[in-house]
């Protein structure tokens, strides 16, 4: 038997012992006075007794959000109200962290480096406060966008003794803009059991918005100029073949994200290949508790309606 009180223990006893001291006439009702305290009392408690019914159950999941920080990320293309990118993919990740209660979560973010912004963990108001952080690079220190460092990275950081079911999603809108060619890391799917690439942005493009550097508040329209030296609005076109292709490497689906209602069927796959992989096991002979106010409900209440009816006939005479 274990207890799990509404209000702290002790402020309840102030509260009873004030209400006792309001004594009643006459010794009956008095005494139920007093029943309906002590009912108080023991529902507060919220005495939880045990349920060897109840089964418990430890999900054993790591679930890795590797996320593009770039500047491109910021560009305004995302579903018919052409809201920035990174926006709906901070929406579309907490959706999957309800959608998979009990994982553990970590982040990584990537643009001119590579950072581990969260470290696996089950508190997913610590996971939602990294991904408000990744807010795009100021332009004066961004070097471009490249894969090569995040997959090697991911290699190294999937790379290590664990029991538990590997998932994971990549999140970028797969531009590449410095000089180098994508290369093939067919390793990472030996340590992923499931997950998805995916893909932000469209092929006509969105404009970009940056700080200058880290600090200013001013946010500016990205621009650049053309042959004729006119000014031109910079945008950021996916590249979804870039994105197949890591999807490849990783073992896993490409998804074009173009609505939030897209990840029901990602998450759908990724829980039959976490049942595929094993990844729910039975608790350790862990009892689970049922709550008991209920029963003592079926008391108060009655005394409460007595209660009620007789003062109220008692006032009407």
């Amino acid at each position: 038997m274990t207890v799990n009180p509404i209000i702290p223990i002790w402020l309840m006893a102030i509260i009873c012992i004030a209400l006792a001291f309001f004594r009643r006439k006459g010794t009956f009702n008095y005494i139920r006075q007093l029943a309906i305290i002590v009912l108080l009392f023991i529902i507060n408690l919220r005495i939880m007794v045990p349920d060897y019914d109840a089964e418990t159950i430890k999900r054993k999941i790591d679930v890795l959000f590797v996320v593009d920080n770039t500047i491109s990320m910021q560009a305004e293309d995302y579903g018919s109200d052409k809201s920035p990118r990174m926006e709906a993919v901070r929406s579309d990740c907490a959706y999957i962290m309800e959608k998979l209660p009990g994982a553990q979560f970590s982040v990584i973010s990537f643009d001119n480096n590579v950072t581990t912004l969260m470290p696996y963990t089950i508190d997913t108001t610590n996971v939602t406060q990294a991904f408000n952080s990744l807010q795009g690079q100021a332009t004066l220190y961004a070097t471009g966008t490249g894969f090569e460092d995040v997959l090697n990275y991911m290699e190294t950081a999937l790379d290590r003794e664990s029991d538990n079911v590997q998932i994971v999603f990549f999140i970028s809108d797969g531009e590449i803009t410095q000089e180098a060619d994508l290369k093939s890391h067919p390793k990472l799917k030996d340590f992923i059991d499931g997950g998805a690439v995916l893909g932000y942005g469209t092929e006509e493009g969105g404009p970009m918005h940056a700080v200058a550097f880290f600090g200013d508040d001013e946010v500016e329209e990205l621009y650049y100029y053309d042959d004729n030296f006119d000014q031109q609005t910079a945008l950021s076109v996916i590249d979804e073949e870039n994105l197949k292709s890591i999807a490849s490497d990783m073992g896993v689906d490409y998804v074009h994200m173009t609505s939030q209602s897209q990840i029901n069927q990602t998450i759908n796959k990724v829980l039959h290949q976490i049942e595929t992989a094993g990844d729910e096991q039975e608790g350790d002979n862990i009892t689970g508790y049922s709550d008991t106010f209920f029963y003592v409900l079926i008391i108060l209440i009655p005394l409460l309606v007595f209660d009620f009816i007789y003062y109220k006939r008692k006032v009407s005479f």
